[in-house]
């Protein structure tokens, strides 16, 4: 077989169509998956766009000039890709990861909550109640046998046992309280794996 090279790109035909091919693949697997979720496409991303938010996930406090390096454009469009990404709502925002053992919050963990009643109202009161409490820096509604997965930083076991006791399990509709104490984080990656 008989390759030729792509001037554009210096690909081969073959390494060309196969790119074409792939790609054209993962964007009928979106649409597929969106029209499944019924989730409209809030922006158009191209390959651009997906090593501007690798970069900001790893680095969010990178200089738009080392960023615009990073990605191989200029400056000016790489912040006006920025912006965009930042208006669709795709880049939520931008926060420091702090040390939690270095702050004496040496305790992570995790609850898993049920409840009596699983009504709208019931759980959003729940959801809404989560946000009041310092300790629970993390909160997902989830399915299966819990209704709610809480995580949880205190300083020592005590703050976490009297959170648990006192504030938790005395909830309005709280019905069970599963508690897992963290050994040591194994993983800690950006929350997109792009």
């Amino acid at each position: 077989m008989r390759l030729q090279k792509s001037a554009k790109a210096g690909l081969t035909d073959n390494q060309q169509w196969f790119n074409d091919t792939i790609w054209l693949g993962l964007l009928q697997i979106r649409q597929i998956l969106n029209a499944e979720e019924k989730m409209p496409i809030k922006a158009e991303l191209d390959a651009i766009d997906w090593k501007i938010l690798r970069e900001l996930q790893d680095e969010g406090r990178i200089t738009n000039v080392e960023l615009s390096r990073r990605i191989g454009i200029s400056a000016p469009p790489c912040l006006r890709r920025v912006k965009r990404l930042e208006d669709a709502g795709i880049i939520r925002g931008y926060r420091a990861l702090l040390n939690a053992p270095s702050l004496g919050m040496d305790v992570v963990a995790f609850c898993l909550v049920g409840l009596h009643h699983q009504a709208e109202s019931e759980l959003k009161a729940f959801a809404e109640r989560t946000r009041g409490w310092p300790i629970v820096r993390q909160a997902w509604m989830v399915s299966g046998e819990s209704d709610f997965l809480l995580h949880c930083v205190a300083s020592d076991l005590g703050a976490f046992q009297s959170f648990v006791i006192e504030e938790l399990t005395s909830s309005p509709n709280v019905d069970t309280v599963r508690t897992a104490l963290t050994i040591r984080q194994v993983k800690d990656e950006g929350m997109v794996a792009i």
